[in-house]
């Protein structure tokens, strides 16, 4: 087991501000089809609906997420490991406020996970609709931008070779 440190953050605003602000569903499409998610997860593009009807559903977003720092003894696989854990984490907490804010619809972490395997390439309905969740990218909202400017911190890239100190789970709660 590899260790880390959490830190948790917030940060809430008006949809209208971050859909201005944030939101290129254009621009984040194109990066999805470079992801082997594409069409392969029902959280992921292509949709049978347009992802701005779910932004203009709700009234303010709250961003929520982690930000795990490693120890120097890191690895990618114990990193990995780390990762899945905490996302797990900040989904239940966000089903949580789901049950308590009525209307409200919570926003996953990168891709779904809930599944070992889709059953979207069969052409069979999700598993799991309850607990499937789009993420911010795939409605195409800019987590860097989001998570720069409304919560002050930086993502740290992963370079060839050289693994980040830091990993950062954005996901968010729509009000």
């Amino acid at each position: 087991m590899i260790n880390y440190s959490l830190e948790r953050f917030e940060a809430e605003t008006d949809i209208e501000h971050y859909v201005e602000h944030y939101v290129d569903i254009e621009a984040f499409l194109k990066c999805c089809k470079t992801c082997p998610s594409f069409g392969a997860v029902w959280s992921c593009p292509p949709f049978d609906f347009h992802p701005m009807s779910i932004w203009q559903a709700h009234e303010r977003i709250r961003i929520a997420g982690y930000r795990l720092t490693f120890d120097e003894d890191r690895t990618e696989e114990g990193m990995n490991e780390a990762l899945r854990e905490v996302k797990q984490k900040l989904s239940e907490e966000l089903y949580e406020m789901e049950q308590e804010i009525p209307g409200s619809l919570s926003l996953s972490a990168g891709t779904c996970q809930v599944c070992d395997r889709c059953t979207k390439p069969e052409g069979k309905p999700c598993r799991f609709p309850e607990k499937m969740r789009h993420s911010i990218e795939s409605l195409g909202g800019n987590v860097g931008k989001t998570i720069s400017e409304l919560c002050g911190i930086e993502i740290e890239w992963i370079e060839e070779g050289k693994l980040p100190e830091h990993y950062v789970l954005v996901s968010a709660l729509l009000i």
